[in-house]
């Protein structure tokens, strides 16, 4: 309990260290850019176009009974947040050795820093989707979404996906450290991820031993939860809200005991 109370008063001290150097994020990714910030809206747009001709059109995916656009651009929107964040989050500590020499400032910072400015642009990303949401479809085949009070579990599944991530993007930054290695593996180990999580594909051509499996990954629970709500106008079941509950506060626990044990190490690996 005193080390909860600390980590929120740290944060609470340190709110405006995180504030700039998520600005900071910001102003590097799009540093001599024209169109600026418009390529968080733009970017996953383009993303879902092509996304959605290679899919749909040339190797005609399709998913019985739903809007097969919005159930791909669902699965890339919340996968594509996860794999950024994560990723930005595991080289955070690595690449802010400098700053850390000179100034005492918590190391959980950077990567929270990392997932909650991902975080900005997932949101910024939702835009383009709730336009797909609700402008495609055949209301005639029970394809259309319709936006109901379900949505308001969103906000749910999203917050447990960012939590989940933190907790990775901990454990992550603080393995690379002394792994560089990661930085490579943890590519491999993405794209192997992907091909596991039915994003483009239905869980239904799966085999019945390899579909109960997919209960074990954490972003088919976060990704079926959201589909529930957007695809089919209801509640999520219980076990994939439970789920959800569960493999955020799991991961977030096991990455912060992992950073805490270790962060005193990293100094002597800058």
């Amino acid at each position: 309990m005193k080390t909860f109370k600390n980590i929120i008063a740290n944060f609470k001290h340190y709110s405006f260290l995180m504030r700039q150097l998520i600005s900071r994020d910001f102003k590097v990714k799009y540093k001599r850019s024209v169109l600026g910030i418009l390529w968080s809206l733009l970017y996953p747009v383009l993303m879902m176009a092509v996304m959605a001709i290679v899919f749909s059109k040339m190797f005609r995916f399709q998913v019985e009974g739903v809007n097969y656009l919005v159930y791909l651009m669902t699965g890339l929107v919340m996968f594509n947040y996860f794999s950024e964040a994560s990723n930005a989050a595991m080289s955070s500590v690595v690449s802010n050795f400098s700053l850390m020499t000179k100034v005492y400032i918590p190391k959980y910072i950077f990567p929270v820093a990392k997932c909650l400015f991902v975080g900005i642009n997932f949101v910024l990303s939702l835009i383009p989707l709730l336009v797909i949401i609700l402008f495609t479809g055949n209301p005639a085949e029970g394809t259309r979404c319709v936006i109901n009070g379900w949505y308001l579990l969103l906000p749910y599944v999203f917050i447990c996906m960012l939590l989940f991530t933190i907790g990775l993007g901990l454990l992550l930054s603080c393995i690379s450290v002394f792994f560089r290695d990661m930085f490579y593996i943890y590519g491999i180990v993405l794209m192997i991820w992907n091909y596991l999580t039915p994003v483009f594909y239905d869980i239904s051509i799966l085999p019945d031993k390899i579909r109960f499996l997919m209960n074990f990954n954490p972003l088919y629970v976060f990704i079926t939860s959201a589909r529930e709500v957007i695809l089919y106008n209801r509640c999520p079941s219980t076990e994939l809200l439970l789920g959800c509950l569960i493999f955020a506060l799991g991961m977030l626990l096991i990455g912060a005991i992992a950073f805490k044990k270790n962060q005193d190490k990293f100094i002597y690996y800058a």
